[in-house]
Parts: structure tokens; C-alpha cells; sequence
């Protein structure tokens, strides 16, 4: 296929509509649940009062806003795909926002800025403080206001809608790979991406990877219970077309999220009973090195070893018992390697495509029964 035909193929998958919507219709939108802003996301995206109040400042001074960006559902509510801490700032000072649980969150009140510095402790409408709210006009203004609006029509390919959402928000929002894929999948499924992090939370996994505060941040134990998923069952014929591993992530999650008939009961299975054997056994050694010299597990999380035998495991989680010597497997496999590899060492410090093609079936061969 030409660049010119490919170019129009995905032209015509991507259908969009634009024009502008007030303020007014925005909170309206708001209060009777046609627009979905996902409150899940505002442990991901979240600006600080100062960007909240710089924002508001915008909107008096009728400073141009870049456009929200939205999709629509098949049940016709609007899913926010860019624009989420513009409109949940609004939302906020007119003490309308609540919180994933349903509960309102504490109206916004302004910062002094370097414009306008009598702006400080203002809120949006106080009756028992008038001094400190908006006068009825300037609050209408910024009802009025325009924000531009491109919508992706429900017409549009399904992975269009996730292939915006990534490029509009990886360049300002500064998340992980992770936490932009849990964003999809709440907009995809929200059952899953709570099924997900239930995964994520299980004691037994927890204890066998010691999670840095920086990678709890980023939602790295998220993206661990994902890679078990993807990676337990794959075919690996898949392998020898993966070029990109962060894209190839988010197409599987996005693939299971859509599947109807995905059967949750025997991944959580696979999971809660390879990490409940290590956790018996190895515990925060799981997937470590061990040093043969030293006689002891050394370092940190490797993630080679993640997939060798936690994936591994998985894929033959129903053999699994507590009569396997695991550690004394993976001491093994550490000091004399594998007859199909030999040189465990080698493992580390490559591609992660590379890696993933020595990996993955060599932690099948280790632990098939």
C-alpha cells in the first residue's frame, strides 16, 4: 500500500465534528450526566490551585482556550478525552465536581495572580461572603464564554479514540506509559480497570516486588499485573512482530477491555496462585538475582526475572503446589542457567523485544510440569 493510500485509509477511520459550546452548556452537560470527565483520572491529572486559579484568570480576561477534545458513546454521553482539568476546574468553582464516589469536592478559591492580585481567597458565588465572591456579571461572563470543542464521532475506528488520547496527552501531562493506559481503561471499561488493580493490590504480589515510592506513583504495579496478563497466555509467534512494547500493551488491554465473553475467573486464578506460591517460598526474592558466589539474592526488581518465573509460573499455574522447590529452582537457574540458555547473565541489559524473545519461553520450558 502507497503512503498516499495509506494516508487516506486511516483519514476516513477518523470522523470529527467541531464548533463551540458556552460554559453554561458545559455545566449543564455536567449536572445531568451527559459528559463523562472520569474522576478516576484525578489521581493521574492533577493541576494545583495555581494553575486552577491562572485558568479561571483566562476566562475573565477572555484569553483564547485550546479546544476540549471529546468522543462520543454509543449511549450518547460525551467521554472527555483532552480537556479533563480544564472542565473539572470550572466545574470546581461552581461548586458542582465530585469525586469518583459521588461526593463534592470542596469549592475552588482563587490565588492572587500577577494580573489580577485582588483575586485572592475569591470563590465563585459565597452567599455568607460576598466580599470575597464574584459579582453576578463577571460570573455570567465566564458562563458565556466559548471553549472550542473537536469531537471524535462514534463513527470513528475504536482505536482512533485511544490513539488521540495518547498523543494529546503525553506531551504536557508528563504520566507514565502505565498511567495513561489506566485512563483508557477506564473509559473502556471501568470493571476491568477495577478488576486490575485489585490484581495489583494482592498482598501475596506485593510481597514479591518491593515497589519504589516513584514507581507507585507512576502506576508501575499496574503495569506489572498487565504484562502477567498479556504475556501468560501470548502466542509467541507474536514476538517476532513486536517492535513496540508500550504500544503493543496498550492494543492487548484495549482488545481484552472490548471482548464480551473475557472470562475474568481463571486470570485471576492464574495470578492469585503463582504469586501466593512465591510469596510462600521466595517472597521479596522472587526476582532478584542470585549471586552463587555470595550464596545469597542481591539487587533489585529485575524485570527479566519477573518474566521467566512469574510469568512462567503462570502460564502453568494450575500445576503450581507448594511441593515444587522453587527457590532452590531459582537458585539453580541463576548459578548454572538453562540447557535452552545456559547464560543467565546474558538475560539483563538488552531490548526489551529482545529480552522478551528469550524470556518468555524460556520461563514456560522452566516450569512446565
Amino acid at each position: 500500500m502507497s503512503l498516499p493510500e495509506e494516508i487516506d485509509k486511516l483519514r476516513a477511520d477518523i470522523r470529527t465534528d467541531s464548533y463551540s459550546m458556552s460554559i453554561g452548556e458545559w455545566i449543564n452537560l455536567y449536572e445531568h450526566d451527559e459528559v463523562d470527565i472520569h474522576p478516576e483520572f484525578q489521581r493521574f491529572f492533577r493541576w494545583n490551585v495555581t494553575q486552577k486559579t491562572l485558568f479561571i484568570e483566562s476566562l475573565l480576561l477572555g484569553i483564547p482556550i485550546p479546544p476540549i477534545f471529546i468522543s462520543q458513546r454509543e449511549d450518547g454521553v460525551w467521554d472527555v478525552i483532552d480537556g479533563l482539568q480544564r472542565l473539572s476546574t470550572i466545574y470546581q468553582f461552581f461548586s458542582i465536581l465530585k469525586d469518583e464516589t459521588g461526593q463534592l469536592i470542596e469549592p475552588l478559591v482563587l490565588e492572587k495572580t500577577k494580573h489580577l492580585p485582588s483575586l485572592e481567597g475569591i470563590r465563585c458565588h459565597d452567599e455568607d461572603n460576598p466580599d470575597h465572591s464574584l459579582a453576578m456579571q463577571q460570573r455570567l461572563f465566564i458562563k458565556r464564554a466559548k471553549l472550542p470543542v473537536s469531537m471524535l464521532l462514534k463513527e470513528s475506528d475504536q482505536f482512533a479514540k485511544y490513539e488521540l488520547f495518547q498523543r494529546l496527552n503525553t506531551g504536557g501531562s508528563q504520566l507514565s506509559a502505565q498511567e495513561l493506559r489506566n485512563c483508557i481503561l477506564v473509559q473502556q471499561n471501568r470493571e476491568m480497570y477495577q478488576w486490575l488493580r485489585e490484581l495489583a493490590y494482592d498482598n501475596n504480589f506485593r510481597e514479591c516486588i518491593l515497589f519504589t515510592e516513584k514507581q507507585q506513583e507512576e502506576q508501575y504495579d499496574l503495569e506489572l499485573a498487565l504484562r502477567f496478563l498479556v504475556f501468560r497466555r501470548l502466542e509467541l509467534s507474536e514476538l517476532k512482530k513486536l517492535t513496540d512494547i508500550e504500544g503493543f500493551l496498550t492494543e492487548k488491554m484495549v482488545m481484552m477491555a472490548t471482548v464480551k465473553e473475557f472470562d475474568y475467573q481463571p486470570e485471576m486464578r492464574a495470578f492469585k496462585q503463582t504469586f501466593e506460591c512465591l510469596s510462600h517460598t521466595c517472597k521479596e526474592n522472587s526476582f532478584r538475582r542470585y549471586d552463587p558466589l555470595k550464596q545469597k539474592f542481591v539487587g533489585g526488581f529485575l524485570l527479566a526475572a519477573f518474566e521467566i518465573f512469574g510469568v512462567g509460573m503462570g502460564y502453568h499455574y494450575s500445576t503450581l503446589s507448594d511441593s515444587i522447590p522453587l527457590e532452590e529452582k531459582i537458585k539453580h537457574f541463576w548459578s548454572e542457567g538453562h540447557p535452552d540458555f545456559p547464560s543467565a547473565s546474558k538475560i539483563t541489559g538488552v531490548r526489551t523485544v529482545q529480552r522478551l524473545q528469550v524470556t518468555l519461553p524460556l520461563g514456560r520450558k522452566l516450569f512446565a510440569p
